[in-house]
């Protein structure tokens, strides 16, 4: 792997030191040098495709959490009884059968659209699981789901073969609770919330099977699923310091490097040294962030598949790409799989504009780091591993062209500098004073293609 540059390593040094500060008790650097090395890897990939897919799209509804009995409007039951509620979810896995399921195509439109790693809900919390564990029955590949006599009942080996064909990385996403399995909401109580709901310190043994069988079902999915590179726990609410949900990161962690070396392990929202990245969910942050971080964005409607969803617009998404890259950040883009096993045209499309765009603009994307000061006005900076500056110009809602003049804000040019627009080698001419910088744009450069929703300036 090629170090840094040293530019790269005067912008670590000019991060904030406030924020810093902010957010040492929130961040622990991993330790591992094989894991550091794969962390600096994917910080360079920058986008990935996030899919929550299970039993639930049938219904069209948030997925898992409408068992929760907590009281939440987003998640309301078709059904007001709720025992009967639940008799009806569970029953779900016997009629999945999302016969048009081809993870080829999803693999070739994320390769298209620039995606470069996938990560995949293998569990969520309802315990439905998405590939062939020997655990549970309640699995898509028992033979109560319709769906378990198909070439591609291993839902989750099919997409990960898929994924690594198309030269993606693969990651696992897995739920920490299980909310079907006994050893965690015990029949025995009624289940008040999200938790685990009986005491630990009264029942250690029962718990200890929930343990056992977590770590079963991690040792399987890093065992027999193919070179994995991330582990994407959710449901952060299970850690020791909450009513003693101690699943032994430690030991969870190790066995699942015992098979994986170097795999990155997300144990999303528990501070610590198992939070090798960390994940705002469904927003970016507003400044800089001096650490490994991850936004997961919804691409349309929610988490998983509903109907009739609007997806975000192509300039959209990529100005919220050049955002996240900004601020030193990767974008996870979440598509939710509808009950027949394909995705909605508007994903679809939505994919191809991204892509289309990044084909002629990832330079400016791939393989970079954040560089002060960031943002200013509508320009967004980025630095490639060469030391090339890149000034993305994010155009307004109306805006279809360059302007005539382009303010380059909080950078000092060096005596020099050559500024180009990606896509032509002609030099443009500029005007440098200080830390300002104003860029004048000839006409036909507004008509370079694929350039619609964002142009960028590269200087050298």
């Amino acid at each position: 792997m090629k170090q840094p540059t040293s530019r790269w390593l005067l912008a670590a040094l000019l991060a904030p030191l406030a924020l810093l500060a902010a957010d040492e008790d929130r961040y622990l650097p991993e330790q591992d040098p094989l894991v550091l090395q794969k962390i600096e890897q994917w910080r360079d990939l920058k986008f990935g495709l996030l899919m929550h897919w299970g039993a639930y799209s049938q219904w069209g509804i948030v997925e898992s959490w409408s068992i929760c009995s907590e009281d939440e409007d987003w998640c309301r039951r078709r059904n007001p009884d709720y025992d009967a509620y639940k008799r009806e979810y569970t029953a779900l896995k016997n009629t999945f059968n999302p016969v048009r399921f081809d993870p080829a195509k999803w693999a070739r439109s994320a390769r298209n659209a620039g995606m470069k790693y996938v990560v995949f809900t293998t569990k969520h919390h309802d315990g439905f699981c998405m590939f062939d564990t020997k655990t549970t029955d309640y699995k898509v590949t028992d033979p109560g789901c319709p769906f378990s006599v198909n070439t591609n009942a291993n839902i989750a080996r099919a997409v990960f073969d898929s994924f690594r064909k198309e030269g993606l990385w693969t990651g696992a996403y897995f739920s920490k609770p299980d909310w079907h399995s006994e050893n965690y909401w015990w029949p025995n109580f009624a289940t008040p919330d999200r938790h685990v709901n009986y005491k630990i310190s009264r029942y250690p043994e029962r718990w200890e099977k929930f343990v056992q069988f977590t770590h079963t079902q991690i040792r399987e999915l890093m065992n027999d699923y193919g070179p994995m590179d991330i582990l994407w726990l959710d449901g952060g609410w299970v850690n020791k310091d909450t009513q003693g949900q101690d699943i032994r990161m430690d030991e969870l962690a190790g066995l699942a490097r015992e098979h994986q070396p170097g795999l990155i392990v997300v144990d999303r929202a528990v501070p610590g040294i198992h939070q090798d990245y960390l994940t705002p969910e469904n927003q970016v942050p507003d400044h800089f962030l001096p650490y490994p971080w991850e936004s997961c964005i919804i691409a349309g409607g929610g988490w998983a598949w509903v109907p009739n969803a609007h997806y975000l617009a192509p300039r959209k998404a990529i100005h919220t790409l050049v955002d996240i890259v900004a601020k030193g950040g990767n974008l996870l883009l979440n598509i939710g799989p509808g009950p027949d096993g394909t995705w909605d045209i508007g994903a679809e499309e939505l994919l191809a504009g991204v892509g289309t765009w990044l084909q002629a603009n990832g330079e400016a994307i791939y393989g970079t780091r954040a560089l002060p000061p960031y943002k200013a006005g509508q320009v967004a900076y980025t630095q490639s591993k060469d030391g090339t500056i890149n000034a993305i110009y994010l155009p307004g809602e109306n805006e279809t062209a360059l302007p005539a003049k382009v303010r380059l804000g909080g950078l000092a040019l060096k005596p020099g500098a050559k500024i180009t627009l990606m896509g032509s080698a002609a030099a443009l001419e500029y005007h440098a004073t200080g830390q300002d910088c104003e860029v004048t744009i000839p006409p036909a450069a507004s008509a370079l293609p694929y350039c619609q929703h964002a142009w960028v300036l590269r200087i050298r």
